[in-house]
């Protein structure tokens, strides 16, 4: 019961019974089975101009979409709609984006990644984005590497195994989304990302790591702040206590905060992992946690991470002028 209380804290807002099972707009594109213009994402995303201004939108019908799709650099503000009856959770989603590459083919981390995003000022809704390659090589399901003015992600569903998420370059918004994953899957080197509400689901394995900050200098603006989020052992998936670590630093200079956030058992009392043994990259870290809750909040921590006395504030992660910018959407914060 402990855990069902910050979930339905989640959905508790009445907009959640919004609908968008059509275009927002009629000067979206639109994609699915027969009878709409595009029948896979990346012929709709290629498509539309990347020097003409304004604002852009495509929209995708019901359907299971095995592809990856790249959406590059552009003037516009993006704008890609997956249909659900119920917009402000991933749960009713009815789109789902799926490929299966990894490093094992001779690919980067970003060259897996089943959506790649590039483009400044995209938004990204209710998708279910996934890697189906599972264990033995990292397999990116979103890779965003966007310098500029952000991305925000909203209402997704992002599933993996070893580098679920790679949260790379550029300001990043992630709310209301559920990402899943096993090793290191939630990194990057470069990003400000500011994540809201988010359920963080861990499956199936004997130890496993939720960040790993690539921060390789106090100069890097890489900051990982999770704010009211869970964390909990995956559906259908078996986890023994204690077997996972909010993060272990990439680099020298990780940096991530834990805050206001409900954690199950299945995260270790020390809360915080070395990189390896004789090469732990810990002298300069800075992994804090303020006012979480639940069996994973308490225990012995790692002497490299500390208690805060008052939460990170998100314009110290996205700037003073966040709410401000194309990516954001205030109706899921």
């Amino acid at each position: 019961m402990k855990l069902l209380l910050p979930l339905l804290s989640l959905f508790s807002s009445s907009a959640l019974a919004a609908s968008r099972t059509s275009p927002p707009s009629p000067s979206c594109l639109t994609v699915g089975p027969s009878g709409r213009q595009y029948s896979t994402i990346q012929s709709a995303v290629n498509a539309l101009s990347t020097t003409s201004p304004g604002s852009q939108c495509i929209f995708i019908y019901p359907g299971t979409y095995h592809e990856q799709v790249l959406i590059p650099a552009r003037t516009a503000q993006l704008s890609i709609y997956g249909s659900t009856t119920s917009t402000l959770s991933y749960t009713s989603n009815t789109v789902t984006i799926i490929a299966s590459k990894s490093q094992a083919d001779g690919l980067s981390n970003d060259e897996t990644a089943t959506v790649r995003v590039k483009s400044k000022n995209a938004r990204l809704y209710n998708l279910n984005i996934e890697n189906a390659h599972g264990k033995g090589s990292q397999a990116v399901a979103l890779s965003v590497m966007s310098p500029g003015d952000g991305v925000g992600v909203y209402g997704c569903s992002l599933k993996g195994f070893q580098d679920t998420l790679l949260a790379q370059e550029g300001a990043q918004l992630y709310a209301r989304t559920l990402i899943q994953g096993a090793t290191d899957f939630i990194f990057g080197q470069r990003a400000p990302a500011w994540f809201e509400k988010c359920d963080i689901r861990v499956v199936a394995a004997s130890v496993g790591y939720i960040t790993a900050s690539g921060r390789d200098s106090s100069s890097n603006p890489n900051n990982y702040v999770f704010n009211s989020c869970t964390i909990a052992a995956a559906a259908g998936n078996s986890v023994p206590s204690g077997a996972y670590y909010l993060g272990r630093p990439w680099r020298e200079y990780a940096r991530v905060t834990f805050q206001k956030t409900s954690m199950t058992n299945v995260i270790n009392p020390a809360g915080w992992s070395i990189w390896n043994t004789g090469d732990e990259k810990t002298s300069h870290v800075s992994y804090g946690e303020y006012a979480n809750t639940g069996a994973g909040a308490s225990g012995n921590r790692a002497w490299f991470g500390k208690k805060l006395g008052a939460a990170v504030k998100i314009e110290t992660v996205l700037g003073s002028g966040y709410a401000s910018q194309g990516y954001y959407d205030s109706s899921y914060m």
